[in-house]
């Protein structure tokens, strides 16, 4: 369920505000670009546990032991087994220990590690070179190669352009090898590109020019075939798991066990509707099924902490969203069902700290309000739960090895990030920092205010953060810059501290908004699966319903209601300036998507399914064939060079807009991927500018803005 703030408390905090205001002065250009000290001041890191009693604080270049009972501060250095570092300079691998200098391990410049990860005990460290996987010991320097058969498609621990981005991650950087706990094994994916379509992105720098090709799979294409395999560290023959690499099939990250004897493999049909968890056994490849779940709209194969394996190597914690919201839930490892962690219309986040002793489980929920995250505890019986943190708060925590204490760093809209010690029993002990700074009062600010508006069939309450004029006034209109997102399960409106992000066009009379749609996440798994076969559809739906909220007001300007993202927000963006166009007046899209059958296979299939199972979910959810409704002014940026959303996209919609005769404002940026270079960021900030004079404010640009 979406819980917010009463009304009766927002009209409260306004009072407030307003009173304050009223001796108040507005921030200067630098402090509302964050470029003066103004609303909030720098303060300490609080940056996790030392040990049960004592937490790490950060202040400048220095560490610190602070104990919980005492207050007694210490310097700190994090142990030699955490704070060593492996890494690759100019093409070979170098390892650091703390205090001492870097020393180099290969010697092999022209062939080019990549990824090189140190072993849990740091003996070794594995890393893959030219697509074959390979491991070093590091008191010797000899190298154990285990696999020889790499080449341009065929990849061992160096992922497929599309588990890559869409299955491992991009936090991965291609990597996809693990080590086993004990460090004595490492277990790898091996990638198979020979079928995968090849696309071609063009490369205009130097004379001629040259095409950089990837393996990138569009919906309905063939898939990488895939391998799990399992090696001893000394060297030894691949162990493949007993899986049919021909099947149109995904697989998920691995997870090994907490005594190293098994690996899990997660399984997942085509389809993505079948997930199934496997037992591999390192010896033999042998597997055996431990879990299977279907949905009939999709099962997401997450690429973090969908196990997590406990101590007494009996039992692990699954987080699912099979009821239509995530929660945990108690499994023995032969697959059995213990029992439900949690439950309810509400939604789990993160796992923040295991009390296996206790049998207690301590984790971070939406639950009090979808846009607001907290702690809770409660009992491996799925009984007892307990709500730790406090207030109407977004928290990030930090939980004590021995899960007796928490530190918490805190905020909302209207509060700046404060930090306290809380005990076990949701206690404050002590507040130890807050960010509002001594003349918080005495500046003058666009009002915030978080809020819902209900769907146009009533089924959900849109949550949306709204930003006012600094100088708000109902009897004048004012235009409005609406910033979404708009992605299955990625939502943007959080109930956090916004800083003075925002409060440059707040000084020159413009509206902003953010909002979320059904689908975001707000609602969980079952308001997601209404996009089920049908991109594009009910995300406008409820844009459209918040622009009628928007346009029904008589301080909004009727004509001037702007709508921008970037990637799926440039797709929506662009969406609304043809289907929506009834709605919206203008928009700013980067790196849009205009067509379902031009992006990846997992992510695409995901929720539509394929383009020849659903031809008509396709076909409207392009924006193509709405390009004849277009009106207004759409301006459109694209990285030449975007390996993800590929510049393919904006060019059928810049075909398809000048066969129409239409005005529209179009930038390429040249060597960049999906997130433009900084030197392009800078030039397309100014054009941001020139486009909200322009058309928003109809005056010309500030000189301290050109």
């Amino acid at each position: 369920m979406n819980r917010i703030l009463p009304v009766a408390l927002t009209a409260v905090l306004f009072l407030a505000l307003d009173v304050a205001n009223a001796q108040a002065q507005k921030l200067t250009f630098e402090q509302s670009w964050g470029q003066a000290p103004s609303l909030t001041k720098s303060i300490s890191g609080y940056l996790g546990w030392a040990d049960a009693s004592n937490y790490i604080e950060s202040n400048g270049n220095q560490l610190f032991q602070v104990n919980v009972k005492s207050g007694e501060k210490k310097s700190y250095t994090y142990p030699t087994s955490t704070s060593t570092e492996v890494f690759v300079k100019d093409k070979d691998i170098y390892i650091q220990y703390p205090g001492s200098q870097a020393k180099q391990l290969t010697q092999s410049p022209e062939l080019d590690e990549q990824n090189p990860t140190l072993s849990p005990d740091g003996k070794y460290v594995a890393f893959t070179r030219k697509s074959d996987l390979y491991s070093l010991e590091v008191s010797t320097g000899k190298e154990i190669r285990y696999t020889q058969d790499g080449t341009d498609v065929i990849y061992n621990g160096w992922s497929s352009w599309v588990y890559y981005e869409e299955i491992l991650g991009r936090p991965t950087n291609y990597k996809a090898f693990w080590w086993s706990p004990d460090s004595k094994q490492l277990a790898f994916m091996r990638f198979d590109d020979t079928n995968v379509p090849m696309f071609p992105i063009y490369v205009s720098k130097g004379q001629h020019g040259y095409l950089e090709e990837t393996r990138y799979p569009k919906a309905g294409d063939p898939n990488p075939e895939v391998k799990v395999g399992i090696v001893k560290v000394e060297g030894s023959p691949v162990v493949w798991a007993s899986f049919n690499e021909k099947d149109d099939q995904y697989f998920g990250q691995p997870y090994w066990s907490f005594d190293s004897q098994s690996i899990m493999v997660q399984w997942m049909n085509r389809d993505q509707t079948n997930l199934k968890f496997y037992a591999v056994n390192p010896s033999d490849g042998s597997k055996s099924e431990i879990y299977n779940e279907e949905q009939s709209t999709w099962i997401n194969l997450d690429h973090d902490e969908r196990i997590t394996y406990l101590a007494d190597n009996k039992h692990y914690i699954l987080k699912s969203d099979k009821t239509g919201w995530a929660h945990y839930y108690l499994y023995s490892l032969t697959g059995k069902l213990i029992n439900p962690l949690t439950s309810g219309e509400w939604q789990v986040k993160e796992i923040a700290h295991i009390d296996e002793k206790g049998k207690v489980l301590y984790f971070t929920a939406r639950k009090e309000n979808s846009a607001t995250i907290d702690l809770y505890r409660v009992n491996f019986n799925g009984k007892n739960l307990k709500r730790l943190t406090f207030g109407d708060y977004t928290h990030d925590v930090k939980v004590s090895p021995d899960g007796k204490y928490f530190i918490t760093s805190y905020s909302n809209i209207y509060t700046p990030t404060k930090v306290a010690l809380v005990d076990f029993n949701g206690k404050v002990v002590k507040e130890l920092a807050d960010s509002k700074s001594a003349d918080f009062a005495n500046y003058k600010v666009g009002k915030r205010d978080f809020f819902t508006i209900p769907s146009e069939d009533g089924k959900f309450n849109l949550p949306v953060i709204i930003t006012y004029p600094t100088d708000f006034d109902e009897s004048k209109e004012y235009p409005v810059i609406m910033s979404i997102y708009g992605g299955p399960d990625a939502g943007t409106v959080r109930n956090t501290w916004k800083g003075v992000n925002g409060q440059y066009w707040a000084n020159e009379g413009v509206i902003q908004i953010e909002c979320d749609h059904r689908a975001s996440g707000h609602f969980g798994k079952q308001g997601v699966a209404w996009m089920h076969r049908s991109l594009g559809n009910w995300e406008l739906v409820d844009y459209i319903t918040i622009a009628k909220w928007l346009k029904a007001k008589p301080w909004v300007a009727k004509d001037k209601l702007l709508i921008t993202g970037h990637s799926y927000g440039g797709y929506m963006t662009c969406l609304a300036l043809t289907k929506g166009a009834d709605y919206f007046d203008y928009g700013i899209a980067g790196a849009p998507v205009t067509s379902w059958d031009l992006y990846d296979t997992h992510y695409t299939e995901r929720w539509m399914d394929t383009p020849q199972a659903n031809p008509e979910g396709y076909k409207n959810g392009s924006i193509l064939p709405y390009v004849k409704q277009y009106k207004g002014r759409l301006r459109i940026m694209h990285g030449d060079l975007d390996d993800n959303v590929h510049m393919q996209n904006t060019i059928q919609l810049v075909d398809a807009l000048t066969d129409r005769q239409v005005p529209f404002e179009l930038m390429i940026y040249p060597g960049s991927r999906h997130g433009f270079g900084r030197s392009k960021q800078a030039y397309d900030f100014k054009e941001r500018v020139r486009f909200y004079y322009q058309y928003l404010l109809e005056k010309p640009v500030p000189e301290n803005l050109k």
